[in-house]
């Protein structure tokens, strides 16, 4: 089976997916009798290794990846140890930063199409855009390579001057570029618009420094004409750092509202509140007081967690989808030698109500999240402010479930392929280019299917006919990704999502879903 990626070029792929502050660590006490003793031990048995085992040993393989790596897994699936160049995109990534080109591009066997590029980044200065196909790289042809050595071509591109060859769409004459790489900002906010007149959307994809003040931003400028509502969309959100979710609170809940509580056993508890402004250096914040919907799925997280918790716990927004994934702990960062560096779980985070985020993992240490840290989080009756009940248990459930679209295996079996960019890609360069205006046809369909069929990709009745509506959505989506850039597709695709749909047609059902019993609202 073919496969394909969206590759950002300038991505941090999952280094440190869920981590939350980066402090240093306190400065240690003296090694305990049974740690010297274990620390001996560990010494002794690594020098039986080094003199008597076959082969040469590779101190970093055995003292990293097997000492150090394998202690860490065995305390829980969050204790991470960085080595030099992941330490260096764990920092980039709390800046909101990453070097390299500032695209985002379509990756399958044999082709390379840009999607997107960031504004005042390398590739946008080149002059590449959506529908651009990169055929060489350093002279390297892509379509000569399979697909795994062109994603380590591209890795190892990433950071270093490169060369590329470019036909433009609709044209058959290939251009050359050279790039260098530069540190290219990395939006948290990455789609913004009006789903309808007057409901906002917004999308978070983690938290980083600066996102405070771009959901500010986002909103003030969605608000003329002022708004009726947001949907505030957290899907896919694994977290970040954590202050950047209590800014991000901030301009929705009230002055001085607890967001949440950290404990630790060796650190000191601290309460997290909304302030007067949304972060250092920054401008007094606004307070929106719109009415606003929250949508989660399983792949909501850590931070993304905190700050969805905060809103339902305090009846400011309705959460709508799916259950959260229940990661509620803090990874403290401390800088080791060699520049590496090391991510502890040393604190866990407990809602206004008092709940743990975290949900239980059996065979670690956080088999009983909360337990000892504060016994009340294993209570099961929690409510909001305004006495709504709340589920135990980690994660957050939603008010309002809504699943998502559930597609049959064909049509997800084409997702795979990349049948529709790949399809996009042909009738762009048959056709021409198109506006955004256009709807695909009964005769667009049409070719569609003659483009699977040529491919050797059988379209049986009882699939074809059921799925006519996701498809043209498909098809559009691509073909306006490559003609207008990948926002231009999302926000297509977004609002043709069923979800998203679902949960902007419940603010007329807001206020009675966030009255608690007995308020009288």
């Amino acid at each position: 089976m073919k496969r394909r990626a969206k590759f950002v070029a300038n991505s941090l792929f999952a280094v440190a997916i869920f981590l939350e502050v980066a402090v240093a660590f306190p400065q240690s006490s003296p090694p305990s009798d049974d740690l010297t003793v274990e620390s001996l031990r560990f010494t002794e048995a690594y020098s039986a290794i080094q003199k008597n085992f076959a082969d040469a040993v590779d101190p970093d393989k055995t003292v990293l990846d097997g000492g150090i790596r394998g202690m860490l897994s065995a305390l829980d699936p969050f204790c991470s140890f960085f080595d030099r160049e992941q330490f260096e995109l764990l920092k980039q990534q709390t800046r909101g930063e990453a070097l390299g080109f500032g695209s985002i591009l379509y990756v399958t066997p044999g082709k390379l199409l840009v999607l997107q590029t960031a504004q005042g980044s390398p590739s946008w200065r080149a002059g590449l855009g959506p529908g651009d196909e990169i055929v060489e790289i350093n002279g390297t042809r892509v379509s000569r390579i399979d697909f795994q050595s062109l994603v380590d071509l591209l890795r190892r591109s990433r950071s270093h001057p490169v060369r590329l060859g470019v036909v433009h769409p609709g044209k058959f004459d290939t251009h050359e570029f050279e790039l260098k790489p530069a540190e290219v900002a990395l939006p948290s906010v990455d789609r913004s618009f009006l789903l309808s007149p007057g409901i906002g959307y917004i999308h978070l994809s983690g938290f980083e420094q600066k996102t405070p003040q771009e959901v500010l931003d986002a909103v003030v400028k969605l608000e003329t004409p002022p708004l009726e509502g947001l949907v505030l969309d957290l899907r896919d959100n694994h977290g970040g750092v954590v202050d950047a979710a209590i800014g991000v609170a901030g301009l929705f809940l009230r002055p001085d509202a607890l967001v949440m509580t950290m404990r630790g056993r060796s650190s000191p508890e601290k309460a997290y509140r909304t302030a007067s402004s949304v972060g250092p250096g920054l401008a007094p914040a606004a307070r929106f007081d719109l009415p606003m919907i929250v949508l989660v799925n399983g792949d909501t997280a850590s931070a993304a967690e905190v700050l969805a918790a905060a809103l339902q716990e305090h009846d400011r927004a309705v959460i709508v989808g799916e259950p959260t994934y229940g990661k509620g702990v803090v990874q403290s960062v401390a800088a080791l030698s060699e520049d590496s560096g090391l991510a502890l779980t040393t604190a866990q985070y407990f809602t206004p109500s008092g709940r743990s985020l975290q949900r239980p993992l059996p065979g670690t240490a956080l088999a009983a999240p909360g337990r000892e840290l504060d016994p009340a989080s294993n209570s099961s009756h929690f409510a909001t402010d305004d006495g709504r009940p709340l589920e135990p248990g980690g994660g957050i459930a939603p008010d309002v479930e809504i699943p998502p679209r559930q597609l049959d295996p064909w049509v997800g079996f084409l997702d795979q392929t990349g049948a529709f960019t790949n399809f996009a890609s042909d009738y762009l360069s048959l056709h021409g280019r198109t506006n955004e205006s256009f709807e695909p046809d009964p005769a667009m369909l049409d070719d569609f299917k003659e483009f699977l069929n040529r491919g050797g990709v059988r379209t049986p009745e009882e699939y074809w006919n059921n799925d006519q509506d996701y498809l043209r959505l498909r098809i559009k989506v691509e073909l306006l990704s490559l003609v207008s850039g990948l926002s231009t597709g999302e926000e297509v695709q977004t609002k043709g999502d069923p979800q998203v749909q679902k949960a902007a047609s419940l603010f007329s059902q807001v206020p009675r879903i966030l009255k608690g019993p007995g308020t009288g609202r």
